[in-house]
């Protein structure tokens, strides 16, 4: 103890001595045993391990000292940096969250939802409208801590650091939840330190604001989830084609899996991968304690099994048409929007398994690979539209926005235009080559017919007889009149118009056909019945105004009669509405590259188009496979409906002239007192021969009952005057040259003189016969010499008539020619009116001779046109 005592003593004194003036002891004490000696430095053993001991506590203390400096200055760099970035952010009392891009909800006259337009391709939905597994899979996916964490999580930041590390590598991002809804609301995606900082400094802000149910929904309505899709509700209905309300475990599961990389876990092309990643997300609720292991496994899909994804058919065309025409409805839309279309969901998938059904079985055979079709009510309300057969592959829109050839489907309007200038069905024309101004059309057989009616001409699309009538009629009246009906294209007023050589678009195609169907008034195609918000404001609503009338009720009688013999005899004779009266036109454009059918019953029009979109020629007609299409989707379309015959498609309601026949000859009978025709007014609706009277003051001749004595009615009278009055029965006129022919005798007239030396007589007179059917001279009443009026014993007999034949001067050799006394059927139906001073104008002169063909030696239509 004395030695330790001593050694401590000797130590304190050393350290006091040090402070002491030399030679002092200490205040008298005594003095130690080394007589005085100072002792010798480093002898004091005890005194070494002490200053040790205080060096390593020191390293400590410094260590601690600078590790706390670093931590000092490396948290005044990182508020620096918070600050820096932080103030290139806008002021925070400006911070609000975006509005979401506004959806457009389209849906089909029943209600069913059509598809999602927009910038989202889907509606918002809340929280609390979802499946509870359905925000848990993307916290349990995406961010496990998200309840707790203050928007960053820095517990997932240190383990995203030591898995980088021990992988020499970034393994997986670190952002949280509330992170990447700031990123998507506020921030671009560049990968920058600043952007970080901001995105962190916003989170924490979004946390203080609002709830974590907010932050979960804002985030789930503004993921992008690829194929177009942004929100939870859009990838539902783009996927699986349901509501996120209704979604399964294990398809909320391979939603959430997607997110990481849409292009590359996409389920509808890497199907494989989805598989996978739903495992992991299943996988991950499990071990969160979302769900339990066995409802994970129930929900994964067998390795072995297809994954079922919606495909987008043809209503995507329609919604595609739809969302092009909001901004001229309602101008820029700045909320979500429901729009109610006039679409029959039941018939857009008839139409577009019809069309695709056609397309696959014929169309490798007749060398087509496209099809499109567009049917409306006839007061113009669309009800269904094909823009193609797979939208999928090209969205491009064949019924709305590809613009082609009509082909023959464009002639009814240039017949429209002839029987407004005072043509009938029953007028004849000449089909025959002629030239005009370098143009010279030919029939798509190479065969022509010679005289036919009008009603023949449209029937079996004789593009001479179309081409005669634009040139006559004008080609600036065809295009008047292609407009009126609805056609919208710009179209030139040039004679190969009369052809469909003019590009049109299958929609207003058919619009333009609805007037035929619905009784002569114009109609604008319509989808969209009315737009609302989603309070239901109302926004939008459809109105039944349009055109009003634009086809004269006569001449819509005229042109039904006309379209309905093209589908019971002529090119359309392939389709077919079983138990309606109905009626239609073929089309087929140059070298078969675009072949259609446009045809309408009472309560519908629709248009078939079929072709390639390079524009190839196919082996196709309008009458084959597109009248097929047409009839089938028709047939569908009318069940449990009541047949009704078409407005105006029938002469019921107006009294009819027919040129009576002696059964016994064939010929027409002839007054014995005025050696005229004889001619019988018929009730058009029944057929049945009435009794006339014509007022002296107005010239109109009233059907009389007999037992009354007045008029009948419900039966028009036949006006007096007319500014385009219709031929008159018994005389043809040539429309390529203006040369009228007495029907009767086949001879010509011309300025009121009949060829051959005949007499000249008053223009206002026709030519009178005798009871033997001797022409006679009306001013001199003698008989005319020279000519014979074409029915003696020597005509030769017209097989498919049983009529002699009668002769006609060809204009082009100045021959007389044996022709059919009837190239029409017998006991047609005309309108006529009282004859007048003068005859009815001929049709206008083309401006030159046309130049013919020889004469065919075949007689009857068919063959002429079928080398039968």
């Amino acid at each position: 103890m004395a030695a330790a005592s001593t050694g401590m003593g000797q130590t304190m004194a050393f350290s006091v001595d040090t402070e002491r003036p030399a030679g002092g002891n200490g205040g008298g004490g005594k003095p130690s045993k080394s007589g005085g000696k100072p002792p010798r430095k480093g002898k004091a053993e005890p005194a070494r391990p002490r200053k040790k001991k205080r060096r390593s506590g020191g390293f400590l203390i410094g260590l601690l000292w600078w590790g706390f400096v670093a931590c000092l200055w490396g948290g005044l760099a990182v508020i620096g940096i918070i600050v820096y970035y932080g103030a290139q952010l806008p002021a925070a009392n400006t911070w609000a969250i975006p509005e979401r891009p506004p959806n457009i909800r389209i849906l089909a006259a029943d209600g069913t939802l059509i598809s999602n337009r927009g910038q989202t391709g889907g509606e918002a939905v809340t929280f609390r409208e979802l499946p509870q597994y359905v925000p848990a899979a993307f916290i349990a996916s995406e961010d496990r801590r998200f309840m707790s964490h203050f928007g960053v999580d820095p517990i997932g930041l240190m383990a995203v650091a030591v898995e980088s590390v021990q992988a020499r590598g970034v393994t997986r991002g670190a952002s949280t939840i509330t992170q990447q809804v700031a990123k998507n609301l506020f921030l671009t995606p560049d990968q920058t330190l600043g952007r970080k900082v901001q995105e962190a400094i916003l989170a924490v802000w979004l946390e203080q604001n609002f709830t974590k149910e907010e932050i979960l929904e804002l985030y789930m309505n503004r993921v992008f989830f690829g194929q177009g899709a942004t929100g939870i509700e859009a990838a539902a209905q783009t996927y699986f084609g349901v509501s996120a309300r209704n979604l399964s475990l294990g398809q909320a599961a391979m939603l959430v899996g997607i997110l990481p990389a849409p292009s590359v876990y996409n389920p509808k092309t890497n199907p494989d991968r989805a598989r996978e990643r739903q495992r992991l997300v299943l996988n991950s609720m499990a071990q969160e304690g979302y769900i339990t292991r066995e409802e994970a496994d129930a929900a994964r899909i067998d390795p072995d099994q297809q994954v079922r994804t919606v495909v987008r058919g043809s209503e995507s065309y329609v919604a595609d048409w739809v969302e092009s025409l909001m901004t001229s409805y309602i101008g820029d839309i700045e909320n979500d929007v429901i729009v109610q279309t006039t679409i029959d969901y039941k018939l857009q998938r008839d139409a577009e398994f019809i069309v695709k059904e056609a397309v696959a079985n014929e169309g490798s055979n007749r060398g087509f690979s496209q099809g499109a079709l567009v049917a409306m009510d006839v007061d113009g309300k669309v009800r269904a539209m094909v823009g193609g057969v797979d939208y999928q592959a090209s969205q491009y829109n064949r019924a709305v926005t590809a613009k082609r050839q009509p082909g023959s489907t464009f002639k009814p309007f240039v017949y429209l235009a002839a029987m407004e200038k005072g043509y009938t069905p029953d007028t004849l024309a000449e089909d025959a080559q002629f030239e005009y101004n370098g143009w010279s059309p030919r029939n798509a057989t190479g065969n022509y017919a010679g005289t036919v009616t009008l009603r023949q001409g449209l029937a079996y699309s004789l593009n001479t007889i179309a081409g005669r009538l634009a040139i006559d009629v004008t080609p600036e009246k065809v295009v008047e009149v292609a407009m009126r009906m609805g056609i919208s294209s710009n179209l030139t007023p040039v004679p190969s118009i009369a052809l469909g050589t003019q590009e049109v678009n299958l929609l207003e195609l058919t619009s333009a056909y609805a007037p035929f169907a619905n009784g002569g008034n114009g109609v604008i195609p319509n989808v969209i019945t009315n737009i609302s918000d989603v309070e239901g404001k109302v926004l939008y609503e459809a109105s039944d105004a349009g055109p009003g009338r634009v086809i004269d009720p006569t001449v819509l009688a005229q042109m039904n009669d006309m379209l309905e013999t093209a589908v019971e005899v002529g090119t359309g004779r392939g389709a077919s509405v079983g138990g309606w009266e109905y009626a239609g036109k073929t089309g087929t454009s140059q070298e078969s590259r675009d072949a259609l059918f446009v045809g309408y019953t009472s309560a519908m029009v629709t248009g078939v188009w079929l072709g390639n979109d390079d524009n190839r020629g196919t082996r196709l007609s309008g009458g084959n496979v597109p009248a097929s299409i047409w009839s089938q989707f028709m047939a569908k379309a009318h069940e449990g409906r009541s047949p009704a015959p078409i407005p105006g498609g029938s002469y019921a309601g107006q009294m009819i002239a027919q040129q009576m026949i002696d059964p016994n000859t064939g010929q027409p009978l002839i007054d014995p007192n005025t050696g005229q025709p004889m001619v019988q007014y018929v009730d058009g609706g029944t057929g049945q021969p009435v009794q006339t009277m014509t007022d002296p003051a107005t010239g109109q001749t009233y059907a009389i009952d007999p037992t009354t004595g007045q008029p009948i009615e419900g039966l028009q009278p036949v006006q007096g005057q007319s500014a385009n009055p219709p031929i008159q029965t018994g005389v043809m006129t040539d429309p390529a040259t203006g040369m009228q022919y007495d029907a009767t005798t086949g001879q010509m007239i011309t300025d009121g003189t009949q060829q051959g030396g005949w007499e000249q007589f008053d223009q206002g007179q026709s030519v009178t016969y005798d009871a033997n059917g001797q022409a006679i001279d009306p001013v001199t009443g003698y008989p005319l010499q020279g000519q014979s009026n074409g029915f003696d014993n020597s005509a030769p007999i017209d097989p498919d008539t049983g009529l002699p034949m009668i002769l006609v001067v060809d204009p082009a050799t100045g021959e007389q020619v044996w022709v059919p006394s009837a190239p029409a059927a017998q006991n047609q139906q005309v309108y006529v009116q009282p004859q007048q001073q003068g005859q009815f104008a001929p049709p206008a002169d083309m401006g030159q001779q046309p130049v013919y063909q020889q004469q065919n030696s075949q007689r009857t239509l068919m063959d002429l046109i079928f080398g039968n």
